[in-house]
């Protein structure tokens, strides 16, 4: 999969969503900056979060938006690779599947 042209067309989706329900997306949108950017939590270890989330829930969509975020908030491929290997212990073999989707998303925007 090109994860690149797999989030610009997931962002290309969700504008047509913003047309077309543009309150629930507004809502969303707000939503997600507020728990962003409080609490106590950095954003890097909050992506992570997500990530691990995203990766039990099997979205791809998701895992391709947080390797990103992750990327662009300075998280390391070791960390990702941690945080990989808890998605595994706690999801099994599903789990492994979407992390390696995980692993190759970010080979892929970094590389």
């Amino acid at each position: 999969m090109d994860y690149a042209a797999y989030i610009h067309l997931t962002r290309e989706r969700s504008r047509a969503l913003a047309k077309t329900i543009p309150d629930a997306m507004k809502g969303f949108g707000t939503l997600s900056r507020a728990v962003k950017d409080g609490g106590t939590l950095g954003l890097k270890e909050k992506e992570f979060v997500a990530l691990g989330i995203a990766v039990a829930v099997r979205c791809e969509a998701c895992i391709a938006f947080h390797v990103e975020a992750l990327i662009k908030a300075g998280a390391s491929r070791e960390e990702l690779g941690d945080v990989l290997a808890m998605c595994i212990q706690m999801g099994g073999g599903p789990a492994v599947m979407y992390a390696g989707k995980a692993l190759d998303c970010w080979d892929q925007l970094t590389g």
